[in-house]
Order: C-alpha cells, then sequence, then structure tokens
C-alpha cells in the first residue's frame, strides 16, 4: 500500500475506502456510467496493487473526479433537479477524454483475465 503522506495517495485512498458511495451515485450520470465504473475499478486495483501498469497521473485524474461526483456541495448542488448532476458528468467526461487510452489498455487486461494476478511497472 503506498504511503499516505502525499496527499494524492490520500485521495486514492478515500476513493477506495467510499466505494459504494461512489456506486449508488452513478447511475445518475447513466451516460458514462459504465466508463466511469471501470474508473473506479482502475483505482481499486490499483490501490489493492493488482495493476500498475498505469501512469499516476491517470490514477490521480480517475480519483480526483470520482470524488468530485462524491461531494454533493460541488459547482452545481446535486438537489437541484435536472442539473445538479451536470458538472457531475461533465467533470467525469473530461477525465474519460484525459484517460480513454489507458483506460482502454485496463479494460483488455482485466477482461483478458488479469483481475487474478499483479500487473506492475517493470
Amino acid at each position: 500500500m503506498p504511503s499516505s503522506d502525499n496527499q494524492h495517495d490520500i485521495d486514492i485512498a478515500k476513493v477506495s475506502e467510499r466505494a459504494q458511495d461512489i456506486e449508488d451515485k452513478l447511475p445518475k450520470l447513466r451516460q458514462w456510467m459504465a466508463q466511469a465504473k471501470l474508473m473506479l475499478a482502475l483505482v481499486r486495483d490499483y490501490w489493492s496493487g493488482r495493476y500498475r501498469q498505469v501512469p499516476y497521473w491517470v490514477i490521480s485524474a480517475c480519483a480526483l473526479a470520482l470524488l468530485y461526483v462524491l461531494n454533493p456541495l460541488d459547482v452545481i448542488p446535486d438537489v437541484i433537479p435536472g442539473l445538479g448532476y451536470l458538472d457531475d458528468a461533465t467533470v467525469v467526461a473530461f477525465c474519460l477524454k484525459l484517460i480513454e487510452r489507458e483506460l482502454e489498455r485496463y479494460r483488455l487486461w482485466k477482461e483478458g483475465g488479469g483481475g487474478g494476478q499483479a500487473m506492475t511497472n517493470v
């Protein structure tokens, strides 16, 4: 497990710990739900050490986007009907655009049965 004296590591740990809260909120972002769940799985597999073949900035971007989704007091509060999740969707979509290649590599690894073995940078 990475050292928690780095703010990014703390954010990644927070995403991993609050994964269920994030998953509960994802259905409201229907268009990006599958990709957002894949982002969450990537963060969890990274944190557990199962998948490390990814640049750290990708994990940081995922963690920050997912923490933004979790935050009820964001730019447009989630309680505003119809608009409350617009900013969440925008943040997730922006993050997905930034990390699309790495997320596709991870998806292929996961579909290839990589979930049972650790993959680290060599």
